[in-house]
């Protein structure tokens, strides 16, 4: 019979435990992944992989080592145990390290109730390129649109289990199912590019792929006659597609990594105001059918719900075990890893208040501006929020869309920007940031 997971990370506890370790912990991912690719109405690439790894932390007093291997014969978990224990005998101290005590670890989830695993059986290939086919050809019939680039279709299954010797052993089962679709419009130097995509946990609440694929084209087609918008200080919004991003910002701000080391533009905020008043951002890695979502993090701490803003101000840092003790603080139970690494702190499902607004209230009301609908290239001081970064879009005109734009550059500091949000209403909800349009008045533009 084939070895579970669980009995993997027993076998690599017990090896380290053999091997001179203090403590260790363990963790195996066994993956499938089936990409198709479309072109011109045919089969252009299939791919699929299988695979299982696993990784090995083992600590000595106040020194770790980590390896990972793809081998789980009983040979090379020894192999793995003896490396990782003269490694780690060999690595600086680091008065922080430490697993959880088992009073903090997690206990009686319920897994079922987080939905992270499509009961449906896997797609078959054909399935998948019907469903790329599909997007393509609704993308290829939108006036205007002179080729494909890429139309996909792909479903990945992962099953995941931790284990340590304070105690610690719990597993879990993820799906994915995604669609993909790029379209071109226009020719020489004048042909732009769009995407849509979408990617779900369960089979059944993917969007049409003739849908998905319409989008893309439309999205491009509006892009061809794009031109360079004039050089000044106008408001900015940001697109649903593409807001997140801003919050993305904030989040690495209030990584406890970060704040350790003291290389956050945030690190003297906690307690004061981030954003405007009223607005909330709240982490819940709780929430059914999303990805972001998860019973326990990477060091067997329980996850909870928790305001990382509430009403503009700031509450909380993002923490493992390490950067919590650095600190002085608790974990936050936002512990990630992969098999090759140790811990470190990640967000799980992040949530920004929404507004009353709609973006075309949004448009309306900023009067003449840019909205951005996509970004390339990111210029971001991490020490000063000084934030710079290129954007493509459309050009705003007395609160109508007036022409696309792009080679332009979007400038400001995200300390006084995040300040200065108004959110919209359209954030999707299903997503594991919902973060809706946000606008921004004031904002510096480069372009000719």
């Amino acid at each position: 019979m084939a070895q579970t997971l669980s009995d993997i990370t027993q076998a690599l506890l017990a090896a380290a435990r053999k091997a001179g370790a203090d403590t260790a912990d363990a963790i195996a991912v066994r993956d499938t992944s089936v990409n198709i690719d479309v072109r011109e109405g045919a089969l252009e690439q299939a791919e699929r992989s299988e695979g299982l790894d696993v990784g090995l932390r083992v600590l000595i007093g106040q020194r770790q080592a980590n390896v990972s291997a793809s081998d789980t014969s009983a040979t090379t978990l020894q192999t793995m145990a003896e490396r990782a224990v003269a490694m780690a005998r060999e690595a600086p101290e680091d008065p922080y390290l430490g697993l959880a005590d088992p009073d903090q670890l997690a206990q009686n989830w319920d897994i079922n109730r987080f939905e992270l695993c499509d009961p449906t059986p896997e797609p078959n290939p054909a399935t998948l390129q019907e469903d790329a086919l599909a997007a393509e050809a609704a993308a290829a019939a939108i006036p205007g649109v002179t080729q494909v680039q890429s139309s996909s279709a792909a479903y990945g299954g992962a099953e995941v289990h931790l284990a340590a010797t304070n105690g610690f052993s719990g597993g879990y089962q993820r799906t994915s199912r995604s669609i993909s679709c790029v379209a071109i419009a226009g020719t020489g130097t004048g042909m732009e590019r769009d995407y849509d995509g979408d990617m779900r946990i369960f089979q059944s609440d993917l969007r049409d792929p003739a849908e998905i694929g319409r989008i893309a084209g439309e999205r491009a087609v509006q892009r061809v006659g794009a031109r360079k918008p004039k050089t000044g200080t106008y408001p900015v919004l940001f697109d649903e597609r593409i807001s997140s991003s801003l919050v993305g910002h904030l989040l690495a701000a209030i990584n406890g990594g970060s704040v350790a080391r003291g290389s956050s533009w945030l690190r003297d905020a906690m307690g004061t105001q981030v954003l405007p008043k009223g607005l909330s951002l709240t982490e819940d890695p709780h929430r059914p059918r999303v990805t972001g979502s998860r019973p326990f993090d990477a060091e067997g701490l329980p996850t909870t719900r928790r305001d990382i803003v509430a009403d503009g101000v700031l509450q909380s840092w993002t923490l493992d075990l390490g950067t919590a003790r650095k600190l002085g603080l608790s974990s936050t139970g936002n512990a990630a890893r992969s098999t090759s690494g140790p811990p470190s702190p990640s967000p799980w499902n992040i949530a920004l208040d929404q507004g009353t607004a709609s973006r075309e209230d949004l448009l309306r009301d900023m009067g003449t501006g840019l909205l951005v609908t996509s970004m390339i290239g990111s210029t971001i001081n991490p020490t000063t929020g000084d934030y710079s970064r290129g954007a493509s879009g459309f050009w705003v005109q007395n609160g109508q869309i007036s022409h696309p734009v792009n080679e332009c550059t979007i400038a400001g500091n995200l300390r006084d920007m995040l300040l200065r949000i108004i959110p919209a209403n359209d954030a999707r909800g299903y997503l594991s940031r919902v973060v809706p349009s946000l606008l921004i008045e004031g904002m510096t533009l480069a372009g000719e």
